[in-house]
């Protein structure tokens, strides 16, 4: 009996989280838990058993994709120049949560946590895969030495939350995200230098 129980649990998950799946690339992070259990065939108490919050759910739609970039960074580690890996990785990140749904609500840090990049499993998981990238970076003194994990996924799911309706999300994220890494002046930008008249009336 308990054995069948246990194999109904996981029938149960398995059906929720492919239904969850549907409705978050529909409908984004605001996703009905109602009607995911509807669709799904079974009652709200049991998604809400399986899945107690709504980030809980978001962080199982997303485990794939995290895995992938956890893979991701350590494919990058020790690979060419320690800025283009990590930019590299974040410009991937950055694609992910524009055109997977979800994903940026459940990396988002809006828990009450004093430690916010340890409120939820993605971006924990990611913290460590990043580590190392990271480390190098600010070893070769190519990333400041006070960056940390948080700030850069901070940094992606605001640009992403930030983009969502505009006419054309990916290229405005991509704009905003080479304007946040290289700088707002323009010899951070271009290598040019500044000319000594900018700014002067």
């Amino acid at each position: 009996m308990a054995e069948r129980l246990r194999s109904d649990a996981r029938r149960n998950y398995t059906r929720i989280l492919a239904v969850a799946e549907e409705e978050v690339a529909a409908h984004g992070a605001a996703a009905s838990l109602e009607q995911i259990a509807r669709t799904a065939g079974v009652g709200s108490a049991t998604v809400r058993r399986h899945f107690p919050t709504r980030r809980a759910l978001l962080e199982a739609v997303s485990r794939k994709r995290i895995d992938a970039l956890c893979a991701r960074a350590q494919e990058l580690t020790g690979i060419g120049d320690s800025r283009d890996a990590l930019l590299t990785w974040l410009s991937e990140i950055l694609a992910y949560c524009i055109s997977a749904r979800g994903l940026a609500a459940a990396l988002s840090y809006d828990g009450p946590e004093t430690d916010p990049v340890h409120e939820n499993a993605c971006s924990a998981a990611l913290e460590e895969a990043a580590v190392p990238l990271l480390y190098r970076a600010v070893h070769d003194g190519a990333v400041a030495p006070d960056t940390t994990v948080a700030d850069m996924i901070t940094l992606i799911v605001g640009i992403t939350m930030a983009t969502e309706h505009h006419p054309t999300p990916a290229a405005q994220a991509d704009r905003l995200f080479h304007l946040a890494t290289t700088g707002l002046s323009p010899q951070s930008r271009t290598g040019d230098p500044l000319p000594a008249e900018a700014g002067s009336g």
